[in-house]
């Protein structure tokens, strides 16, 4: 049966329109701002062209926050596909209670960070912090881990991953149902009896297309931290936790400068893009491998 030309319109005509309304025209919108010197609440803006980028290319303030979400996105990524894999592998070796560690684990997912930042604040607190105390019990000096110009920024990591491994989790879980049984018998069979070569040559190799999928969405998912900077730090200490989102949030909604923000919003679209680009390209060569 032949499909009409008018059919696959209305087929597909519904999901076109809310990727156009939804998608396509608020980032023209935003792409048309960022050309602009529009200020929120301002009746007139004046059209100025690409000065806003060149004046970004020379923010200083935002070259570091630049550096800071592609330090804290490396961090989280790699630290919550490490353990989000270790524990996979725990939960799958261990059938008894496997449905409570999976609950365990996604539970910081499911979470609302806001509710769960005033535990994180009592934890880091310097004074009676659960974290100083348990350094002291060893003999080490309490740290200020959220005011400290070196700590800040690993200490929302260590958040971070904290959040995310309970989705990678979850992922490696679905990943490795995808491993055919067979495989594991055949490699028993070929004398692969030890734990460690069964997981270095037949496990590991078989998550690859998984582990790149976490790998793309724990990255994309840490250059939209916003919320664990916003409430715990503020950027500081001297813009040392200042990240891309939370500098877009303060130029538009602090300081009003809604075309500056637009410029902003338009390089970090276009970082999420590039990684999701660099992704795709991964998977079409594993495909062609």
């Amino acid at each position: 049966m032949r499909i009409k030309p008018l059919q696959i319109l209305l087929l597909l005509g519904p999901s076109m329109l809310l990727t156009l309304l939804l998608l396509v025209l608020p980032l023209a919108v935003v792409a048309a701002m960022s050309l602009t010197d529009w200020q929120f609440g301002a009746s007139a803006m004046n059209w100025i062209g690409l000065n806003n980028y060149v004046s970004l290319w020379r923010d200083e303030t935002f070259h570091k926050a630049f550096a800071n979400t592609l330090i804290y996105m490396v961090l989280v990524s790699l630290g919550s596909v490490a353990i989000g894999l270790g524990a996979a592998l725990l939960i799958e070796s261990h059938h008894s209670l496997r449905a409570v560690y999976r609950t365990a684990f996604f539970l910081p997912v499911a979470s609302t960070f806001i509710a769960m930042a005033v535990v994180w604040q009592f934890l880091m607190n310097p004074n009676i912090g659960f974290i100083n105390h348990v350094l002291a019990w060893f003999g080490a000096a309490k740290r200020n881990w959220l005011k400290d110009y070196d700590l800040s920024l690993i200490s929302l990591a260590i958040i971070g991953i904290w959040q995310m491994s309970g989705l990678a989790v979850v992922m490696f879980l679905a990943g490795l149902k995808t491993i055919p049984t067979e495989l594991r018998h055949a490699s028993l069979l070929d004398g692969m009896t030890r734990p460690a070569d069964r997981l270095f040559h037949l496990t590991l190799p078989m998550l690859r297309p998984t582990t790149l999928f976490v790998v793309t969405i724990c990255g994309i998912r840490s250059l939209q931290v916003f919320d664990t900077v916003h409430v715990l730090t503020q950027g500081g200490p001297n813009k040392a936790t200042e990240v891309m989102l939370h500098l877009i949030y303060t130029e538009g909604f602090g300081f009003l400068r809604m075309g500056y923000a637009a410029t902003m919003t338009v390089v970090f679209v276009a970082c999420i893009f590039v990684l999701t680009l660099l992704q795709q390209a991964a998977m079409a060569k594993r495909g062609r491998g």
